[in-house]
Parts: structure tokens; sequence; C-alpha cells
């Protein structure tokens, strides 16, 4: 019900935009995050969106670097990460969340997607 894509091997510095496809019924209400989970680490909340999109969150780690958005009407979440680091290197989860609100634990989500990978070199 999401597929997240986008992913890819980048220089330090360097942009990628994620994006993740959605279906109506996962999408419609919900709010929405994205979160990543290095090896060995748990995984990280990176930043959320409510159903309006007036709402948003960020990690601090991606504060000024990464911007979330959704567009309903495609029923599409994404990421757009710039000044990327190697420390952003993790798989990038893409979830829906229980209701319109976009919470940054991951108990809070109903639905996610099967991870896209972002590796940062230096």
């Amino acid at each position: 019900q999401l597929q997240a894509s986008g992913g890819g091997l980048v220089q330090a510095g360097g942009s990628l935009s994620l994006s993740c496809a959605a279906s109506k019924r996962t999408f419609s209400n919900n709010g929405m995050g994205w979160f990543r989970q290095a090896p060995g680490k748990a995984r990280e909340c990176v930043a959320t969106i409510s159903w309006s999109g007036g709402i948003t969150y960020y990690t601090d780690s991606v504060k000024g670097r990464f911007t979330i958005s959704r567009d309903n009407a495609k029923n599409t979440l994404y990421l757009q990460m710039n000044s990327l680091k190697p420390e952003d290197t993790a798989v990038y989860y893409c979830a829906a969340a229980l209701g319109p609100m976009g919470p940054i634990v991951p108990s809070g989500y109903r639905y996610w997607g099967q991870g896209t990978e972002v590796t940062v070199s230096s």
C-alpha cells in the first residue's frame, strides 16, 4: 500500500528526492512520516506531516536540509534531502499514521513501505 522510491548513492553535499506512492485508502485523512534505520541502530523519525500538510516535524539533525511535503491529489509523499551527510546513510521508510496527525513514534503508524536505501559517501 506504500511504495517508496528515489534512494541511491550520492556524495556528501549532494541531494536526493524520495517519493512514496500510496493508495487513496492509505493516504486519505492520515498523517504521514519518513523514518530511517541505519545498520545496528534503532528506527528514527526523520520528518512527519499532517493530513492537511499544515503541520510538519523534523528531527534536529535534518532541520534546514530536508523538506517533507505531500500531494493529496496524487496520494504521494515526498522527502527532499539536500546537503546530505554520511550520517544520513540509512534505509528510509515512509509510513501512514493512524490519524490525521504525524506522530514521531513508530507505534503511531499503521502502514509501512518497503524502504529505499540511501548511501552518502564522504
